[in-house]
């Protein structure tokens, strides 16, 4: 996360740009990154939006708005097949436990993603960049503190 924050400023900050592979090469790349990002959304448990943003961005040369909405796309498939597993070991009945808490969490997602449609064009990289470079340092020191405790 730490590297991919680093190369999402070091291409926002300066001209040296994102990677924009040829098109033979952005299936087998492609693959290769949804694998392991599917692998590390499944075991993190998350969606994976937090490395898909910064791959899309960085090896196929999309903009940030264009790699947030394929992301999501591209989350649907990995969420579905994530909550067929968890559902299957149990995982999930923790969220029968906290059901007010998921209710309002799953209410407040929702609303912020139809804010954030609205929001799209309202927004210049200029801001969004940035933004998801803070967000990928916290997620990293979260991370990082969460796996040394």
């Amino acid at each position: 996360m730490l590297l991919m924050a680093a190369a999402l400023m070091v291409t926002h900050a300066t001209t040296l740009g994102t990677l924009a592979l040829p098109p033979w090469a952005q299936v087998p790349t492609g693959v290769v990154a949804g694998f392991g990002i599917g692998v590390v959304a499944a075991i993190m448990g998350v969606a994976g939006g937090e490395l898909l943003i910064p791959t899309i961005v960085l090896l196929f040369g999309q903009d940030i708005k264009t790699a947030g909405s394929l992301s999501l796309l591209v989350s649907l498939p990995t969420m579905l097949v994530a909550f067929a597993r968890y559902s299957r070991d149990g995982s999930f009945a923790v969220l029968g436990a906290n059901l007010r808490f998921t209710v309002i969490m799953a209410a407040g997602s929702i609303a912020g993603a139809l804010l954030g449609g609205l929001l799209l064009g309202v927004f210049s990289d200029l801001v969004v960049i940035p933004a998801l470079v803070v967000i990928l340092l916290v997620s990293a020191v979260k991370l990082a503190r969460h796996d040394c405790g």
